[in-house]
């Protein structure tokens, strides 16, 4: 039986890792994202443009998926990283980073939750800083955020099979590790002496959204190459 997932974030990092994963695992999949992914480079994607900061009915993620049917899988992969210290703090960071990392989260599981097969999965991708990093506390909130809703989502949803999780990448070797907003907070080479690659996370993400993932809900799982020891 085919099965469709939604992954938002698909053109580039870690959200295009999962989507190509799941579209050479045989998954029908749904990408958001402000760009489109370069030509080629996701064949078979059912590509939508949706600003996941904007809560529009006719521009939001909500209207991206409007004419969905039956969804297998949610996976929110979008974000990005402004740091800094307390003491040079940007108030509007906050409000952006809640925005793209929580508020499209809940806007998109709202809308999806009636169409989501029982037996389905919500994944989102959250990160090791969540338990605090210097200089990273508005995007550590953030990332904490999700730690609460997947487990309440988790609890709402047994009834029906749905796994809900949060998958927490160390520092990952993708574009957003050289983002000019997180200058303030340069990746360190993790203890076992390389970034973990997206591949990596995307090969973790397989495994919760698979039926080998099928007993774990409600949990947050870390993938970061020893930089949480």
């Amino acid at each position: 039986m085919s099965r469709t997932a939604v992954v938002t974030g698909v053109s580039s990092g870690i959200g295009r890792a999962i989507a190509r994963r799941l579209l050479d695992d045989g998954w029908s999949v749904v990408g958001l994202s402000r760009t489109r992914p370069a030509r080629g480079d996701l064949p078979g994607l059912d590509w939508r443009a949706a600003d996941l900061a904007d809560t529009g009915p006719a521009t939001g993620v909500a209207a991206a998926v409007a004419d969905l049917g039956v969804v297998h899988a949610l996976v929110h992969a979008a974000g990005f990283q402004e740091s800094g210290p307390l003491t040079d703090l940007d108030p509007g960071a906050s409000e952006r980073m809640h925005a793209v990392h929580v508020g499209a989260a809940v806007r998109l599981a709202s809308c999806l939750e009636g169409r989501l097969a029982d037996g389905g999965r919500i994944l989102l991708i959250g990160s090791r800083t969540a338990d605090g990093a210097w200089g990273k506390s508005q995007y550590a909130a953030t990332k904490a955020a999700l730690r609460a809703l997947s487990r309440s989502w988790a609890m709402e949803l047994t009834d029906r099979a749905i796994t809900v999780n949060v998958l927490e990448p160390g520092p990952t070797g993708t574009a957003m590790t050289a983002d000019p907003r997180r200058a303030a907070t340069p990746p360190r080479t993790p203890p076992l002496g390389r970034l973990v690659r997206a591949e990596e996370v995307a090969a973790y993400a397989s495994f919760l959204l698979e039926h080998t993932g099928a007993m774990v809900t409600g949990q947050h799982v870390v993938i970061c190459a020893g930089a949480s020891l």
